[in-house]
């Protein structure tokens, strides 16, 4: 359907109520349809009430051998068509009112209502696209995508659906808003999608947060992070320390009197930007993250105290490591 705008019923960038007029599209000439539809339904009621009547009484004359058969199938032809004008005119009236009720544009559900892409007096049809877009955003849904090897690992420790789908939802999720800032309201897992991206080697997930003061908005950033499994007195380096060499690894580490000897290690779990190193580094000892391309085993180097980002914190809150 097509129509001209004659009124905008919401104030944009507001939330609305599910069922709320947000446009009015000029009624007039849909009504005048709707009229019409209704006057032709009256009318080929009329006619099928004629042929019914006839019908019936072509067959009491048939039956009194009066009239011929082929008289009273010509009553029966006529009744059955003025039943197919009458079903089709009825579907025509449905027509006509729901091309009435589209004239009022509702919300479909409670969110946030945005810029309206049409003013009053414009014309709009099924080409236009939406007239404006209405959010939900109380809860919130946040998009948020892992790799492909984290999701194996993941459901290889979790492998049954039913299990697995209990324990995403016992996951409390932080979002770290664009300003670093925490958000203050805890996520929970939603859902995870059908399929990989065989582009990106990732899966998407979504997780809802509550949104009370509407403070978050559709198509904002943030990084969300949550505690999947907790390991107590693990041993963790930023994977930058952590050297491959034909399969084997290993770190630089820095000695009391500042030497450096090269120090295989076995590890275990990426996580983040963090390495956990299952044998070979003691707590506390030191490595070099940043700088070793100019370290030499037995070499002396001048220490200098890494701070990591938040992100690669050691779980009791000091740094993994010090950087020479």
């Amino acid at each position: 359907m097509s129509g001209h705008i004659v009124s905008q019923n919401y104030q944009e960038g507001t939330v609305v109520k599910k069922g709320d007029l947000l446009f009015q599209i000029d009624p007039r000439p849909f009504e005048e349809a709707l009229a019409q539809a209704k006057a032709t339904l009256a009318k080929a009621q009329a006619t099928r009430l004629k042929a019914e009547q006839d019908e019936k009484r072509a067959m009491d004359l048939f039956n009194k051998q009066v009239i011929s058969a082929a008289e009273r199938d010509a009553a029966l032809q006529a009744a059955a068509a003025g039943k197919a004008d009458v079903d089709a005119d009825e579907a025509a009236v449905k027509q006509a009112e729901l091309n009435l009720e589209y004239t009022r544009v509702t919300a479909p559900i409670d969110g946030l209502a945005g810029f309206a892409t049409a003013q009053v007096g414009d014309l709009v049809s099924p080409t236009s696209g939406p007239l404006t877009t209405v959010s939900q955003i109380d809860p919130i849904k946040a998009l948020v995508t892992a790799g492909e090897s984290a999701f194996t690992d993941f459901v290889s420790k979790h492998p049954e659906p039913a299990e697995r789908d209990a324990f995403l939802k016992t996951l409390e999720f932080e979002l770290v808003l664009s300003n670093g800032k925490t958000y203050p309201h805890k996520g929970k897992f939603y859902a995870i999608d059908r399929s990989l991206d065989n582009k990106t080697g990732s899966i998407r997930y979504e997780v809802t947060f509550p949104n009370p003061g509407n403070t978050l908005r559709p198509g904002q950033f943030g990084r969300v992070r949550f505690v999947l499994e907790t390991k107590k007195g693990a041993l963790v380096v930023p994977q930058e320390a952590v050297n491959e060499l034909q399969g084997n690894f290993q770190v630089l580490v820095v000695g009391d009197d500042n030497k450096v000897s090269i120090r295989p290690v076995k590890t275990g779990e990426r996580i983040g930007a963090m390495w956990e190193i299952i044998d070979g580094l003691k707590p506390g000892e030191r490595v070099i993250v940043q700088g070793a391309q100019k370290a030499r085993e037995g070499s002396t180097v001048k220490v200098k105290d890494w701070t990591p980002p938040a992100s690669q914190v050691a779980s009791d809150g000091s740094p993994a490591q010090k950087n020479p």
